[in-house]
C-alpha cells in the first residue's frame, strides 16, 4: 500500500519479552494489525473486606487489578505474493508468528527435560520455570508488565499444505502491579512509571464545575 511522502510511521502495539533478572530484551512481537478495540477492567483493591467497616471505607490497599483484552489479526496473504522475500511464510504460513506468541506460555523444552532428569534421579525439589517478564506496549503512554491469562487462536484460512495463512488471536492480560512484583525489581519499576504516567495525564484533564452537575454547592 502506497503512502504519502512524509506521512508519520504507523506505530504498532505488541509484546516485549525481557529477561527477568537483567532486563535484557529477548524478543519483540509487534502486532501485524493494531486491534480496533481494547477492553480494560479495573477492580478496586479496598482495605475493607466487608461493607459497614467505616474505618476502612475510603482506604486503598494497593493499585487496582487491571485486566486487558484485545483481538489481533494476522494475515500472510501479502507475504505470499512475494515469495522470494518471505521464504518462511511460503514454507510454514503463520506457524512461526503464532509459535512466537504461544511459546510465551510454555516452559522451555530444555527446562522440561531437566525437570524430568531431576525427577528420575529422585530429586524432591523441582523449581518451576521462570517465564520472561512480558510487557504490553500500546504507545509510549502505555508500557506495562503483564501476565497472559487467556489465549485463543482462530485459524481462518489455509494454504495447500494446510499451513494457516489468516488467523485471529484473542489475548487476555492481567497487569502485574507492585502487589505482584517486588517494588525494586525491573517489573516493579516499569509498573510505577506506568502509574505515574497516569497521574501526569490526569493532571492535564480539564477540571469540571459543580454548576455543570446542576448543583450550586455541596453543603448548602
Amino acid at each position: 500500500m502506497s503512502t504519502f511522502p512524509g506521512s508519520p510511521p504507523l506505530i504498532k502495539g505488541g509484546l516485549v519479552l525481557l529477561d527477568p533478572n537483567n532486563g535484557s530484551v529477548q524478543r519483540v512481537i509487534a502486532l501485524q494489525y493494531n486491534s480496533d478495540t481494547i477492553s480494560r477492567t479495573l477492580q478496586i483493591q479496598g482495605a475493607g473486606g466487608e461493607s459497614g467497616d467505616r474505618m476502612e471505607a475510603l482506604r486503598l490497599k494497593g493499585p487496582p487489578i487491571e485486566t486487558i483484552k484485545l483481538e489481533a489479526e494476522i494475515d500472510a496473504t501479502d507475504q505470499l505474493e512475494f515469495p522470494e522475500a518471505n521464504a518462511t511464510a511460503v514454507e510454514v504460513g503463520l506457524h512461526a508468528q503464532l509459535a512466537a506468541l504461544e511459546t510465551i506460555l510454555y516452559p522451555s523444552s530444555a527446562t522440561l527435560q531437566e525437570n524430568h532428569d531431576l525427577a528420575s534421579t529422585g530429586s524432591l525439589e523441582i523449581i518451576p520455570a521462570t517465564a520472561p517478564l512480558t510487557l504490553f506496549v500500546w504507545s509510549k503512554n502505555r508500557v506495562v508488565p503483564v501476565r497472559i491469562t487467556e489465549f485463543s487462536i482462530t485459524e481462518e484460512s489455509f494454504d495447500t499444505s494446510l499451513n494457516p495463512i489468516r488467523a485471529k488471536v484473542s489475548l487476555g492480560l492481567r497487569v502485574l502491579s507492585i502487589n505482584d512484583l517486588d517494588y525494586s525489581s525491573r517489573g516493579g519499576s516499569i509498573f510505577m512509571v506506568y502509574q505515574q504516567q497516569k497521574e501526569r495525564l490526569a493532571q492535564r484533564a480539564p477540571n469540571g464545575q459543580l454548576g455543570a452537575l446542576g448543583i450550586g454547592g455541596l453543603f448548602s
